[in-house]
């Protein structure tokens, strides 16, 4: 069962959120409502996933989020949020968030995002990630990875677009174990750890282009 906290400083919405996710089958194992209570209780209970707001009273969830990404590696957070605003979203990415919902996502949106973030997916609403990477791309991040293959490349940048492994095997027309492969490898390369931090990764070297679609192999049976 996947050990969820929830950080808000909203009770009833915090209660809220609790009794969503304990309907959905989640163990919430703690709740806080400011900057200090998130990060103390989250390094005593160990969630596997935390649930952050970014406005906390005084404090910011973006404080908390570094913090706790920094001591806690194999806790995830994902910031629900009221805010789409692409500052905030660029922030929390940057200080480890894994993933980024917007709170007028459904109950059943949030519930696919925090399962996602457990497995070490990036979740983000309809088109936050395309914002991040566009503004990476503005600031002249270079798209080239010269020491990644083309096809790595590709399931990098959808991997970086939300997109899961079975939809990348989909889309490129491969199997879901050399996707996986592929995604293992690509981690091995820039020693990296997870699928979070390779979004960072994509996000921070403008790995995704509309323009550069990831062709799918010229055969039309999945490889293995």
């Amino acid at each position: 069962m996947t050990r969820v906290m929830i950080v808000d400083d909203h009770p009833m919405w915090r209660e809220g959120v609790a009794r969503d996710l304990g309907s959905r089958g989640y163990d919430v194992c703690a709740t806080a409502a400011d900057v200090a209570g998130g990060i103390r209780i989250a390094l005593a209970t160990r969630p596997d996933v935390v649930v952050m707001d970014l406005q906390l009273g005084e404090g910011s969830g973006v404080d908390a989020t570094r913090e706790i990404t920094a001591a806690l590696p194999d806790t995830r957070v994902l910031v629900l949020s009221a805010s789409a605003e692409q500052a905030d979203v660029l922030a929390a990415v940057k200080n480890g968030a894994s993933g980024y919902l917007v709170k007028s996502a459904s109950l059943d949106e949030f519930d696919d995002a925090v399962r996602r973030t457990a497995e070490g997916d990036a979740v983000f609403s309809a088109g936050l990630a395309g914002l991040l990477l566009g503004e990476y791309r503005r600031l002249g991040a270079g798209p080239e990875v010269p020491q990644l293959t083309e096809r790595e490349t590709d399931v990098l940048r959808l991997v970086a677009r939300g997109l899961t492994a079975k939809q990348i095997a989909t889309r490129l027309v491969l199997s879901h174990r050399t996707v996986e492969n592929h995604v293992q490898n690509t981690l091995r390369k820039l020693q990296l750890h997870n699928r979070a931090e390779l979004v960072r990764y994509a996000i921070e070297h403008g790995i995704d282009s509309s323009e550069d679609e990831p062709a799918p192999p010229t055969h039309q049976r999945p490889t293995s």
